[in-house]
């Protein structure tokens, strides 16, 4: 089992090396090598850094991974620097993409940015977390950007796997996307970081960083990466864009029946970034997922409403029964019958052609029971107060008008 997180109260007695097992323990980097356990042994407050582009506005569990890890180094007494990149979120992070990200508008981004700012102080401790806007000190003067700009070279930006990628498939890479890491070692540079972390993905950028501290006479830096946790198909990494995510503000039977779609093999990395508790090998898969869920379910919205959810989710999947509160769909039978793969289409935002393959496939139920292949048309009588449900978590239930 893995040792708990120490408390505030008794860091002081914790030595350096202690507290540098204890916070690396499940990291991937720690460079350079022994650097945090010397920073660590100074016996000051820490300047830790995370850099956040607003480009989206909800965090999800994957960006609990690393604000977690925020919440360990100030429980041990040191400084979280959360930067919102206000400016940066306009160049757009090229990490591991294949193509330039779309332009986002300062509306879009001041939005995306408040409500993060709001979100992670659920999981870090608001009286040692420092909040800054990197358009504080990126709106340069051009002989600032200049001096930016001389602190590193074209052939060592395209280092960098993301960039070297689509410069051999001749594919576009723009000045501004160039100037991205630039950007991000200025942050470091800004508010004195003395560690930064990020994912596995943002390590060139966390190195190039200490470089640029070096150039304008800033101690630099360490760096901590941590893993990528995957979504909850096990597969991609966890992203709003790719709908494999669990928001930290989605409702708890979401979280709950989210969490439950993870596969097996997905448990081990869930357990060790989510959990701090490895995989109990010799319990039944689906009784650690269980666990799992109702663990995460709780922490983000307490045990009563994990409780709740999770039997929400047995009546839904276990006793294949309807949720308590379904929204209504009221439904004209203007000949005293109803088109069902119309009424699929107007309910649940389908086209009729699909509605139509879903009852040939047994997909659609009325009050339970499925529907005949054949039955596409029924009087407004019987579905009058019936509860249609499509998939296992769609339900409407008819009001005949």
């Amino acid at each position: 089992m893995t040792e708990p997180p120490p408390d505030t109260a008794s860091a002081g007695a914790l030595s350096a090396g202690d507290q540098a097992a204890f916070l690396t323990r499940n990291a991937v980097d720690c460079l350079p090598e022994r650097a945090l356990r010397r920073q660590l042994a100074e016996d000051r407050p820490l300047r830790i850094k995370l850099g956040i582009d607003p480009t989206a506005p909800d965090i999800h569990l994957g960006h609990t991974v690393i604000l977690r890890k925020l919440r360990e180094f100030q429980d041990l007494g040191h400084t979280v620097v959360l930067i919102v990149g206000d400016y940066t979120a306009r160049v757009g992070d090229p990490s591991g993409r294949s193509s330039t990200r779309p332009t986002l508008s300062g509306e879009q981004i001041d939005a995306n940015a408040e409500t993060f700012r709001r979100q992670a102080s659920t999981v870090l401790d608001p009286d040692r977390t420092e909040v800054r806007n990197n358009g504080e000190w990126l709106d340069m003067k051009m002989e600032g950007l200049f001096r930016l700009a001389r602190t590193s070279t074209v052939a060592q930006l395209l280092e960098r796997d993301d960039f070297a990628r689509r410069y051999a498939a001749g594919e576009p890479i723009s000045i501004l996307e160039m100037l991205y890491p630039l950007m991000q070692g200025y942050d470091s540079v800004a508010v004195r970081a003395d560690v930064e972390l990020g994912g596995t993905d943002q390590k060139f950028n966390l190195l190039l960083g200490r470089d640029i501290q070096q150039a304008y006479g800033v101690a630099p830096q360490s760096i901590l990466t941590m893993p990528i946790l995957p979504g909850i198909d096990g597969v991609q990494r966890m992203s709003k864009s790719l709908g494999n995510y669990v928001g930290v503000t989605e409702a708890p039977d979401e979280v709950f029946g989210k969490l439950m779609r993870v596969p097996d093999t997905a448990m081990g990395t869930y357990h060790d970034l989510l959990l701090d508790s490895p995989l109990d090998e010799s319990r039944r898969p689906v009784e650690s997922k269980r666990a799992m869920a109702r663990s995460l379910t709780a922490r983000l919205h307490g045990d009563h409403a994990a409780t709740t959810a999770e039997a929400h989710f047995d009546r839904l999947h276990v006793q294949r029964g309807a949720p308590d509160d379904i929204e209504e769909f009221a439904v004209s039978a203007g000949n005293g019958s109803v088109h069902l793969p119309a009424l699929l289409r107007d309910a649940f935002g389908m086209s009729a052609s699909e509605g139509r393959r879903l009852l040939a496939a047994g997909g659609v139920r009325l009050d339970g029971r499925p529907l005949p292949a054949d039955a596409l048309d029924l009087m407004g009588e019987i579905l009058d107060g019936s509860v249609l449900q499509v998939g296992r978590r769609r339900f409407r239930r008819l009001r005949i008008c």
